[in-house]
């Protein structure tokens, strides 16, 4: 007897290729600094200005009328004033009326605001005392300088940070004394993250300082009585018998000068003294 043969009903699914078309990004724009309008060679913008040595009286007045600037081009002096309805600081070509205004700093500080034009101009280019009695304050200018002394902090700190403990002691060792030497780890290096963050420039100075080890050295030798620096700062003698070794220069950091010095022959030589006594 024949055996029945199993049919198996099997699908065929044809496979077809899909394409996928890659989903582009959308490129950022570039962020651009906003474009000043400027209208004669003028930048039409509001401006502060501040009068010169951070003086802040209540209220300072300054002269706006009877006063000349000297035109190159036409070659003679022109008198100019403020005045609040004219477009020109020049009076021969002031029209009509003329409301004098008035030139007054409050705590120090003047806002024109940018509708303003002739009076920032008085102030900016043509009034006498322009750049002497008072500064005008550019935002541009201060940020740039913001942002670099921001930049200059970070460095600080991230050295800082990653300084081992004993440059950690030599820098701060410059800046207070003997006071290093009963400092624990942590609190040295809690006070070298704050000297970074309040003196930037200098502990990157310090820091930078191929001298610093140097100036360590001398210092600790000074506490410990193996030399002696004189009163005025100027004169390093021995400890023992008061024989003078250095003369500091004018001018120059006491520890600085010794550090320099320990390079010469001589000095190369009472620093060999020196490491052993305090060894």
């Amino acid at each position: 007897m024949a055996k029945k043969q199993k049919t198996e009903n099997v699908t065929h699914v044809e496979e077809t290729e899909v394409n996928v078309t890659p989903v582009m990004e959308t490129p950022k724009p570039k962020r651009k600094d906003p474009v000043s309008k400027i209208i004669n060679d003028w930048e039409i913008k509001d401006r502060i200005y501040k009068l010169s040595g951070d003086k802040q009286p209540l209220t300072h007045w300054f002269k706006s009328k009877g006063l000349y600037w000297f035109d190159e081009n036409l070659g003679y002096e022109r008198e100019i004033m403020y005045a609040e309805n004219q477009k020109s600081v020049f009076v021969d070509e002031m029209k009509g009326d003329i409301l004098r205004g008035r030139i007054i700093f409050r705590n120090g500080i003047l806002v024109v605001p940018k509708n303003k034009v002739t009076l920032q101009k008085m102030l900016s280019k043509y009034h006498p005392q322009s750049g002497k009695s008072w500064v005008e304050v550019s935002e541009k200018k201060q940020a740039i300088n913001d942002l670099e002394f921001l930049n200059v902090e970070l460095d600080a700190m991230i050295m800082a940070r990653q300084m081992d403990v004993d440059l950690a002691e030599a820098v701060m060792r410059v800046e207070l004394g003997s006071k290093v030497s009963e400092m624990s780890s942590k609190e040295l290096k809690r006070d070298l993250l704050l000297y970074a963050r309040t003196n930037p420039e200098l502990f990157l100075e310090l820091a930078n300082d191929d001298n610093v080890v140097l100036r360590n050295f001398g210092i600790k030798a000074t506490e410990m009585g193996i030399l002696k620096l004189s009163s005025d700062q100027r004169t390093f003698t021995w400890g023992s018998n008061d024989r003078k070794l250095l003369n500091v220069p004018f001018e120059e950091h006491p520890y600085s000068a010794l550090a320099s010095w320990f390079k010469t022959d001589e000095g190369m030589e009472i620093y060999s003294n020196i490491e052993k006594r305090l060894n």
